[in-house]
């Protein structure tokens, strides 16, 4: 197999013009070219409004020496190496391996332990992905929350209801990333998300895809139980307490509960994990009109077949703090993403098509345990639900939604401008700047003012803010050591929870990193 890299067309190309380009370039015949493959595409807009697309191809061909004879230096012979879990461990247990949360990260835990063999239990405090969805949207449409099924809680986790964003920095020498691409296609992802930059699936789709992959689990022998919480553990007789009554033995339990699972963590810092404060993100949804970002993104009035542009941006401020957009929802919606009583919280939204007017982001500033204070590892937890606590007094409830023109000038809106909101869940005025403390405010002011240089039009007085995005990761995090085992040898933390990953892709790579830890110490 040859990759050639470099291949540029116009946007707006067809499959047939990039064969055209790969025979051209190659300077090879049609019937010459067994069969190729798109590794990655990416979009080049440094010249806009001409725009190309930027390929890196996978190939076969009749005669390869001489192709990498003649494009010496452009063309390169790649060995692919599979993703294989590990050699199966010597240490006999007679009891099955728990899986605590089904997230991305319990739930990639759990498909590798049950191919491998192990027959895998997954606890789940929420509900099946398709009951949480009716959840979700009662919540939406009544503003009744289900504490135990919502926007955080229950199967495929938090990122379930957001835009099933994979793109991630994480560095990758064993192939965990493209096998979780190649898991989620398995399972009903578009097929594009194996080459596109910034690969997204779309709640609408990522709900299937969830399903699928866990009734797959249960057919390779794999066992569910929703509604069913973790509540306490006793650490000596390797024993998980459900629902406050039932006793589970097991010599592995993988933790997976996700990044706002705060009764969870407090359970396990009274029973001895060892735990630390660590420094996470807080902020507002920014809505601009889809249109002002396709313009700006491509020099374009009219996007035609490209998709909704997306953005990503950071400005460091004279104070020494770090403002940048996190979870960018390009056609999406703000939605109400609370899982506490009298407690509000904010996320975005797309589904697969990116089709709304809105395009929504969050903005954030970086906090740190100076920020809250060491005096204990939840510290963090305490500052969240503070802010959420005032979230919720500025919206009555609902949704505080604010123009930035107002938010500069410390005062309630009244009315909206250019703008209208796409939101899930009510909303209603308020001053959303009042949520933070005056430095965080302030900079949160300063960045957006900033980014306006980059995207004219971000700073405009009828951009909608709206808070307040208080869960971009996890405020603490689970120390483990070698064979990622916790304090307690028994618990395997994983995922974004317990402080090890930001996002789907990078979550479900570390439940692949503990469901090895498991595989290479226990037989099956």
């Amino acid at each position: 197999m040859l990759r050639i890299n470099q291949l540029k067309l116009p946007a707006g190309h067809t499959q047939e013009q990039l064969q055209e380009k790969l025979l051209r370039t190659l300077h090879m015949k049609k019937k010459d070219l067994k069969q190729y493959s798109i590794r990655k595409r990416s979009l080049d807009a440094r010249k806009k409004p001409d725009l190309y697309y930027v390929y890196s191809v996978d190939f076969e061909a009749a005669d390869e020496n001489r192709i990498l004879r003649q494009m010496k230096g452009k063309v390169q012979k790649i060995s692919e190496h599979a993703y294989r879990a590990p050699k199966h461990g010597t240490e006999k247990s007679g009891r099955r391996p728990v899986v605590i949360g089904s997230g991305p990260a319990g739930l990639f835990c759990a498909y590798l332990l049950s191919e491998e063999g192990y027959r895998p239990i997954v606890i789940e405090r929420g509900a099946p992905v398709r009951e949480r969805e009716k959840d979700v949207e009662r919540f939406w449409e009544t503003g009744v929350l289900d504490p135990g099924s919502n926007v955080q809680f229950g199967e495929g986790g938090a990122g379930t209801f957001s835009d099933g964003k994979l793109n991630t920095l994480v560095k990758d020498s064993r192939g965990r990333n493209r096998f979780v691409l190649e898991t989620f296609v398995r399972f009903g992802a578009p097929e594009d998300i194996l080459w596109e930059q910034k690969p997204h699936i779309g709640t609408d789709i990522l709900i299937r895809v969830v399903e699928n992959l866990r009734n797959h689990i249960i057919s390779a022998g794999g066992e569910f139980r929703f509604h069913t919480q973790v509540t306490d553990l006793i650490p000596d007789e390797r024993c998980l307490i459900l629902n406050g009554e039932e006793r589970l033995l097991t010599d592995a339990a993988v933790l997976a509960v996700g990044h706002s699972a705060r009764d969870t963590f407090q359970m396990l810092c009274e029973r001895g994990l060892e735990m630390e404060a660590k420094s996470f993100a807080v902020g507002v949804r920014v809505e601009h009109p889809q249109s002002l970002i396709d313009e700006n993104m491509y020099g374009r009035k009219q996007r035609g077949s490209l998709p909704a542009a997306s953005y990503k941006l950071a400005e460091k401020l004279e104070n020494g703090r770090g403002v940048y957009t996190f979870c960018m929802c390009p056609g999406g919606y703000v939605v109400n993403a609370s899982s506490e009583q009298g407690r509000l919280a904010v996320n975005g939204m797309s589904y697969h098509g990116r089709a709304g007017e809105n395009a929504n982001s969050a903005v954030i500033v970086t906090v740190t345990p100076e920020d809250y204070g060491r005096s204990h590892p939840l510290a963090g937890v305490e500052f969240q639900r503070r802010l959420e606590e005032r979230a919720w007094e500025e919206g009555g409830g609902a949704i505080p939604v604010q123009r930035f023109e107002d938010y500069c000038n410390d005062r309630k809106s009244t009315a909206f401008g250019s703008i209208a909101p796409a939101m899930k869940g009510n909303y209603s005025f308020g001053n959303v700047r009042r949520i933070f403390p005056e430095e965080l405010a302030g900079s949160i002011q300063e960045g957006i003012q900033k980014m306006d240089r980059k995207i004219r039009g971000f700073a405009d007085g009828d951009v909608l803010l709206s808070g307040v995005e208080s869960r971009t990761s996890s405020p603490v995090r689970i120390v483990r050591g070698e064979g990622l085992t916790s304090s307690v040898p028994w618990i395997y933390p994983c995922g974004e929870g317990a402080g090890y990953a930001g996002g789907i892709t990078s979550a479900a790579m570390d439940g692949l990193k503990a469901a090895e830890a498991v595989i290479a110490r226990f037989a099956e």
